[in-house]
């Protein structure tokens, strides 16, 4: 739970044609591709796929694309020099055009697709074809795999046009989800969350489309309005990109026997999931059935520990369906996400979301989610009745060891040796009813206050108040004199700073990314830049502007304003 380590490496690849001889195309060379694909990869209208891993798609440039920002960070770590960002060549790449990349580039690059389970329900109706066979990488489209430092990285553009996915809409993502999107995940990286990561940002300076969106200071739930908005191509950045909804289609295939290659189209990609994502953690001598045991181990340790991550730092996914849920574990598709303001149990960003994802159930939806990918592995076992039954006891066992995970996440970041039930309970009471900033609050309370007077910086019924009807006040100080009785720590300076080390000051909420994103949009950039250098220190003590401007509650205009305090998936 604490802040990323910095693994910054020699400035050596400065060219595109540098970057080329780190190519490594495992995805497409090992696995099946469809056989009814084009090799040069025109193909960008909705139709079925039956088969394969993937199906070669040729991206669709941007038109007259601009640089909007980089990742200086995981530039430094990929060994990349900044001026990489802004080449031409580079440039031309990540904005969609791959018909002049130098060999062994390809000039093509690959969508997958996947099932979707919305909570461990198999649906099939957001297909157009009512079969789960058109459902996948509708605009995302990978471009490169690297190995760098002896690291593979799949390098994926979205928003780079239609893919056979697309389900008939335009393959675009507009400026204001990419700068969304590009903030998050290095955010969420600095804040020790296991997620992809972001490399690059550019817009069109002519291309636009329109979206339904918020009128100015609407308070409408859904989208009021049609906008006209720029659109742009961002990279994220990932081990791989393989998901629990693509295991899910596999599995499905092989379930009902769709096609004679089903059961070896999926245990091919199961056993490339452990090569990209497992490496090291499960024996690859072992029998396919032994590994898919590990694998379940291994992905549910993950999936816990990176759920119980997500509430220490205050994030919402939103809509933690199985297609937005990563094999490897990882934080993935900050399409409706949110970072928790108010404390809330129920805090759902997304006005298509349903509390079934909202903020505090998100475990529960973890669960659903693994209970989709073991179903998933299932046809493997079929054969192997002991590994069978060790899988289901490895299901069966998720809620204990979920449960585990959020009792250290929550003692870490009180400070405690040991969950205190009774302790949280009150607490969780008093911040619903007060109520209070989540982390602003966790933060304030990093500092070891000897009164409930700082805690107030984090209430929103103001730092003074005569009437106290509910007695919250009384209510506040008992349960600050029973916390403080209960951290036992020889050094009170060492306590504070190991609190402060899982409770970030700064997170990314809404209301900071809006204005971000708007200014963006008329060729101003530097609002985004400055939440960029803000939020990748989310750790640390800032300048006093910086914490004027970002280490503050929430303007009380802005509740309820749609985009500010909540958003459709308009995208």
């Amino acid at each position: 739970m604490l802040e990323p380590l910095s693994r910054e490496a020699h400035a050596n690849i400065a060219t595109l044609d540098d970057l080329a001889t780190l190519a490594d195309y495992s995805f497409m060379d090992t696995l099946n591709g469809d056989p009814e694909g084009r090799a040069d990869g025109a193909d960008h209208a909705p139709r079925q796929v039956f088969s394969g891993h993937y199906v070669p798609v040729r991206p669709t440039p941007i038109e007259n694309p601009e640089y909007v920002a980089h990742s200086q960070h995981l530039f430094g770590e990929l060994g990349f020099a900044d001026s990489l960002a802004q080449s031409h060549d580079f440039v031309r790449m990540f904005s969609g055009d791959l018909s002049r990349v130098p060999e062994p580039m390809l000039k093509v690059g690959w969508a997958c697709g996947y099932a979707l389970s919305i909570y461990g329900n198999e649906f099939t109706q957001q297909c157009p074809f009512q079969t789960g066979n058109g459902y996948g990488d509708g605009r995302a489209i990978s471009v490169l795999e690297a190995v760098i430092n002896g690291q593979r990285w799949e390098m994926q553009l979205k928003g780079a046009g239609r893919t056979p996915y697309c389900r008939g809409a335009d393959g675009r993502a507009v400026l204001r989800s990419s700068v969304r999107e590009f903030l998050a995940q290095e955010h969420m990286h600095a804040l020790g969350v296991p997620t992809s990561r972001s490399l690059s940002l550019y817009v069109s300076k002519t291309e636009k489309v329109r979206r339904p969106w918020y009128s100015p200071g609407s308070r409408s739930i859904d989208p009021d309005v049609l906008v006209s908005e720029p659109v742009a191509i961002s990279t994220r950045v990932a081990p791989s990109f393989i998901r629990v909804g693509q295991l899910e289609l596999f599995g499905r295939r092989a379930r009902k026997n769709e096609h004679p290659q089903a059961m070896e189209e999926l245990e091919k990609l199961v056993l490339h999931l452990i090569d990209r994502e497992y490496d090291g953690v499960i024996d690859q001598t072992l029998p396919t059935a032994e590994k898919v045991v590990l694998l379940a181990r291994a992905f549910r340790s993950r999936l816990t520990s990176l759920v119980a991550n997500w509430i220490r730092v205050g994030y919402c996914q939103g809509n933690f369906n199985s297609d937005n849920c990563a094999a490897g574990g990882f934080t993935l598709d900050y399409g409706p996400f949110g970072f928790c303001e108010v404390f809330d149990p129920q805090y759902q960003p997304w006005t298509g979301g349903g509390q079934h994802f909202a903020f505090l159930n998100q475990p529960m939806a973890a669960e659903r989610n693994f209970y989709s990918f073991c179903s998933a592995l299932r046809p493997l076992l079929t054969a192997h009745p002991d590994c069978l039954r060790q899988l289901d006891e490895i299901h069966s066992e998720f809620p204990n060891v979920m449960q585990k995970q959020l009792e250290i996440m929550w003692a870490a970041k009180l400070g405690l040796e040991a969950f205190n039930p009774d302790l949280f309970s009150e607490l969780a009471t008093l911040m619903v009813q007060t109520p209070v900033d989540y982390t602003l609050f966790f933060r304030e309370l990093s500092s070891l206050p000897e009164d409930i007077e700082p805690l107030r910086k984090s209430f929103y019924r103001g730092r003074s108040y005569a009437a106290d009807p509910d007695g919250l006040d009384g209510r506040w100080s008992a349960w600050l004199t029973n916390w403080k009785s209960l951290t036992q720590h020889p050094s009170r300076e060492e306590l504070s700073s190991q609190m402060k080390r899982v409770n970030p000051k700064y997170s990314l909420k809404e209301w900071f990314l809006m204005p971000a994103y708007q200014q963006a949009e008329s060729g101003n950039y530097a609002l985004l830049r400055e939440l960029q250098d803000v939020m990748t220190q989310p750790y640390a003590e800032q300048s006093e502007d910086v914490e004027k401007n970002y280490y503050r509650l929430k303007p009380p205009e802005l509740f309820g304003v749609g985009g500010a305090s909540h958003l459709s998936c308009s995208s």
